[in-house]
């Protein structure tokens, strides 16, 4: 007998970085993102990793990060208005170029 799947609510998140923006201000915007796993409870899970495909199709996009959520109300409720999160959402928009979120639920 199988157990129950838990459903599990990834957020995938794509950066592209304008040219302008320093690297050291990049890899501050990076350490900002990464401790919002630290500080907000309802991401379940977080991992990151900068674009290594061979395929050239990333369209600029080098940083990708996903979160885990075990509900539409702790992304949508108590993470996106999270002060840290909005704090974080104000200091990244004049460095980006283009973002790009896919929100998926996930099977296997």
């Amino acid at each position: 007998m199988r157990e129950e799947e838990i459903k599990k609510l990834r957020h995938v998140v794509l950066f592209k970085f304008k040219d302008s923006s320093e690297p050291a201000i990049i890899e501050s915007l990076h350490q900002q993102f990464i401790h919002l796993a630290a500080v907000i409870p309802e991401i379940e899970a977080f991992e990151w990793g900068l674009n290594d495909s061979p395929e050239d199709l990333h369209q600029g996009l080098t940083h990708c990060y996903m979160l885990t959520f075990l509900s539409e109300d702790d992304r949508d409720n108590k993470y996106t208005p999270h002060p840290q999160h909005q704090n974080f959402v104000k200091q990244l928009k004049p460095h980006l170029d283009k973002v790009l979120v896919v929100d998926y639920w996930a099977h296997s």
